[in-house]
C-alpha cells in the first residue's frame, strides 16, 4: 500500500505561535496572504456568483447586476473549490498548510504534519447581514479526533463593527461538544441552531487586517455578530484534519460508522497514509445561500409594489 506523493510545506509559526495556538484554540497570523492574493480572491468570489464555473447546483444570479449588486445577495458560497481552480489553489497554499503542518496536530506527543483539507466556505456577508451565533465546528465536521482546524483568510479587515470573529479562549481543551438549541435572536443571527451551557463573560473579539489567517480548533467555542458597518467582511474559510485520521461525515450502504472515510478530501502537506483508498469526486456541488437579509428586503419590495 502507498502513502502517496510528500507535499513539503515551509515552516510559517514561530514555536510560541504554535503552543499559543495549543493553549487557546486560536491564533492570528498576519501576512500569510498578500495583497495581491486577496484581490485574487475578491475577483474569483464574484466570478463564482456569477456562474463563470459551469456547476449543476449553482444558479448564478441575474447578469444585468454589477459586481457589487450581485455580492450584496449572498450570505456565503458553500464549496468553492469544487469548481474554481482558483479556490483550490488557496486551499492548497504552501504558507497556510505550512502553518497547519505544525498545528493540527500539535497536542499529540507524536505529530507528523500531515494534513488534509475536507471543506470550504466563502462567506461574503454584506452590510446588515446577519452573523453566527455561538457554535463549534466539530459538531457538524465530526473528526472527533481534536485535529479539525479552520484557516479564516480575511479578505477584509474584520472587526467587531462589520461582524469579525469572537472566541472563548481555552474552550476547546475539554474537547467537549455543547448541546445546542434554535437561535434566539433571528434579527442578530442567521438560521442556525446555538450552543449553550457555558460562561461567555471571558468572550473576546479577534479583529484583523486583511491577508491575516485565523487559525481555530474544531473544538473552539466562536461566532460573530451581524455586520453592522457599510463595508463588506468577506472570508475564505477551509478546513483541514490530520491525514492519519478518518473523516466519518457520511457514508453510504456498507461500511460501519467506525469504518466509513470520507474521501472527497485534498491532500495539503506531508503524506497521505490512506492514498491508496484513492480520492473521490465531490458529492454534490457548491452552492449560493442568501440569508434573512435578502429574504426581508424581498419581502419589503414585494408588498411596496
Amino acid at each position: 500500500m502507498t502513502q502517496g506523493e510528500r507535499i513539503e510545506v515551509p515552516t510559517a509559526l514561530s514555536q510560541e505561535q504554535v503552543r499559543f495556538f495549543v493553549d487557546n484554540g486560536f491564533l492570528a497570523a498576519e501576512g500569510l496572504v498578500t495583497p495581491e492574493e486577496i484581490e485574487e480572491l475578491k475577483r474569483d468570489a464574484a466570478f463564482i456568483a456569477r456562474g463563470g464555473y459551469p456547476s449543476e447546483t449553482l444558479v448564478p444570479l441575474p447578469s444585468d447586476l454589477t459586481d457589487d449588486e450581485v455580492l450584496r445577495q449572498i450570505l456565503c458560497i458553500h464549496h468553492p473549490y469544487y469548481v474554481s481552480p482558483v479556490m483550490k489553489r488557496y486551499a492548497l497554499h504552501p504558507r497556510i498548510c505550512g502553518a497547519l503542518s505544525q498545528i493540527v496536530g500539535a497536542h499529540l506527543a507524536h505529530w507528523d504534519g500531515n494534513i488534509k483539507c475536507m471543506h470550504s466556505m466563502l462567506f461574503i456577508k454584506p452590510p446588515q447581514f446577519q452573523g453566527r451565533a455561538w457554535h463549534q465546528d466539530e459538531t457538524y465536521i465530526p473528526t472527533r479526533d481534536r485535529t479539525l482546524t479552520g484557516a479564516w483568510i480575511a479578505l477584509d479587515d474584520a472587526t467587531s463593527e462589520n461582524g469579525g470573529l469572537w472566541v472563548i479562549p481555552g474552550s476547546h481543551r475539554a474537547g467537549y461538544l455543547y448541546p445546542e438549541r434554535p437561535e434566539t435572536d433571528p434579527d442578530e443571527f442567521d438560521h442556525a441552531d446555538e450552543a449553550y451551557g457555558f460562561d461567555e463573560s471571558t468572550k473576546v473579539p479577534v479583529e484583523v487586517k486583511a491577508g491575516t489567517v485565523v487559525f481555530f480548533n474544531g473544538y473552539l467555542l466562536h461566532m460573530s455578530y451581524k455586520n453592522r458597518s457599510d463595508v463588506y467582511r468577506r472570508v475564505l474559510v477551509n478546513h483541514y484534519m490530520s491525514s492519519s485520521s478518518l473523516l466519518p461525515w457520511s457514508f453510504k450502504d456498507g461500511p460501519t460508522v467506525a469504518k466509513a472515510d470520507r474521501r472527497t478530501v485534498l491532500h495539503a502537506a506531508g503524506v497521505d497514509p490512506y492514498a491508496w483508498k484513492g480520492y473521490a469526486e465531490p458529492e454534490g456541488g457548491p452552492s449560493l445561500r442568501t440569508c434573512k437579509a435578502t429574504d426581508d428586503i424581498s419581502k419589503a419590495v414585494s408588498t411596496q409594489s
